[in-house]
């Protein structure tokens, strides 16, 4: 109940009047069912843009620190990325990969839709980056439809740096569903989990028309040289960066 009041009566009208956003593609949101979208990731913000404009409640994973924070603050936190659809993941530990994938899988078993980004963390300059595989092995083991998620504009919503919020005009664009069933029985592979990654961040690369760059983005953010990263597979959270 309080997602559908911060959605339609408190933050959601405020940013239908300020940003104006528009939306593509809702014949593609599956009416029911479990499904992974797949987004592009210029912006904290686009964790608020793609449910705003979704049918359908979109579940994100992210850090245990928005929701253990304490005091008022930590309080008042706590509940708005909860009402806001975020599920909470530890990723301090030794097997927090895991334990990311974990938590999706039982989001998807519940018949939800749950939210990735592929990249893992912010597009350091707007262009579309080399996605993770952790995003396909999902796909693979669950069975579940992955839908592109472009959001476009919200770099200039909140772009990097100290929290703000600016008057641009924003995108949302859903993707036809791609459904990796000919796949089936192959998870644990890597070279077919990176084409399964390859085709989404394509099918992004379409939607969005960002350009696309073959590195991985935290690469760049890090230092360091672009083919010494190793292939990760844990699921990014949502607001990484």
């Amino acid at each position: 109940m309080f997602y559908w009041l911060l959605k339609y009566v408190l933050l959601g009208p405020l940013m239908h009047l300020y940003n104006r956003p528009t939306v593509q593609g809702l014949e593609n949101v599956p009416t029911d069912g479990p499904a992974i979208m797949a987004g592009n990731h210029l912006s904290f913000a686009d964790w608020l843009f793609a449910p705003l404009m979704s049918p359908r409640r979109i579940n994100y994973l992210a850090k245990a620190e928005y929701f253990n924070t304490p005091g008022f603050k930590g309080r008042l936190q706590k509940w708005f990325f909860t009402t806001s659809g975020q599920y909470p993941i530890d990723r301090t530990g030794a097997s927090a990969a895991e334990d990311a994938l974990s938590a999706a899988r039982k989001l998807l078993d519940e018949g939800r839709l749950v939210g990735l980004y592929p990249e893992g963390t912010r597009s350091p300059d707007g262009r579309l980056y080399k996605g993770k595989t952790g995003m396909a092995r999902l796909a693979l083991e669950t069975g579940v439809p992955v839908i592109p998620v472009a959001v476009i504009g919200t770099d200039g919503v909140s772009p990097p740096g100290p929290f703000r919020w600016r008057r641009q005009k924003v995108t949302v664009k859903f993707g036809t569903p791609i459904d990796f069933s000919r796949y089936e029985g192959m998870g644990g592979n890597r070279f077919v989990e990176r084409a399964v990654t390859d085709e989404v961040m394509y099918e992004l690369m379409q939607l969005g028309g960002q350009e696309y760059v073959d590195v991985y983005a935290h690469s760049l953010k890090k230092g360091v040289p672009s083919g010494s990263s190793p292939e990760a597979t844990r699921i990014p959270e949502s607001k990484a960066g």
